[in-house]
């Protein structure tokens, strides 16, 4: 096994297809041979049931970690798609910020516990809520990148210059080393001038640092979480099962540069 690649999926805009990124590029990565530990770091606990895991039926989740009740390999858990752990997350995950308040150090609390087990994967994929919050600052300072989806609109370069802000602090101050992952376009519709002119906008901007794969519209992706499965297990030959293993791909190309 070689390095360990620890990636933040994150964009402080919601509804970009944040978690369908962290579910579908986790499982593709899984299905490609690689050992994957995804973090459901979000308080609505959309990753851990869009795994078909009853979120509200555990006693132990992200949150005790980060209180210090538990380790991760206390609370992680078996998914349906083989060689792909989760740390699952739920609504109790919301007390967390108010709980470490005055804590020393609480910005490296992931980061602590990560570095005790990351060895065991190849790589670990953190769903971030869609906030700047604490639990955010966490994800970033125990990633190595940070990988953000754009929703091809209007609004979408605005976001995106609010986050790479958001990454600069968080590079400056507390984890010097956090680099860009990549830009993946999401929701794409090849039908609009719009998500052409996102999409040539963005590359301009950024250039290197975006993906090739992206994701379009794809009523099979939308319809994947509801029965608790990754699309590659859902519909294996629909467009975006074809596009999220094309991006894991990529994800795993990368690392050997």
């Amino acid at each position: 096994m070689g390095k360990v690649r620890v990636i933040a999926v994150t964009n402080q805009k919601g509804g970009v297809g944040k978690t369908t990124t962290a579910i579908n590029l986790s499982a593709s990565l899984a299905v490609s041979g690689k050992k994957v530990l995804v973090i459901d770091a979000d308080q609505q606990g959309n990753t851990t049931s869009g795994f078909g895991l009853d979120k509200n039926n555990f006693a132990l989740t992200i949150y005790n970690v980060f209180l210090g009740e538990v380790s991760i390999t206390d609370v992680k858990q078996s998914t349906c798609v083989e060689g792909l752990e989760i740390l699952p997350a739920n609504i109790s995950l919301t007390g967390a910020e108010i709980e470490l308040i005055g804590k020393d150090k609480r910005e490296f609390i992931l980061k602590e516990e990560l570095d005790k087990i990351k060895e065991e994967y190849d790589f670990v994929i953190i769903d971030c809520p869609p906030s700047l919050n604490l639990i955010t600052i966490n994800a970033l300072t125990a990633a190595d990148t940070v990988l953000v989806p754009i929703q091809c609109e209007y609004f979408a370069l605005e976001g995106l210059e609010q986050l790479l802000h958001t990454i600069n602090l968080v590079k400056k101050r507390l984890n010097p080393y956090l680099d860009i992952e990549g830009i993946v376009f999401t929701m794409f519709d090849a039908r609009t001038n719009l998500s052409l002119q996102v999409v040539e906008e963005v590359k301009r901007s950024l250039g290197s640092n975006v993906y090739r794969s992206i994701v379009p519209r794809n009523v099979r992706l939308g319809e994947a979480p509801s029965h608790g499965l990754p699309i590659h297990l859902y519909d294996p030959k629909s467009k975006g099962a074809e596009s999220y293993a094309l991006l894991a791909e990529e994800v795993i190309e990368k690392e050997w540069n």
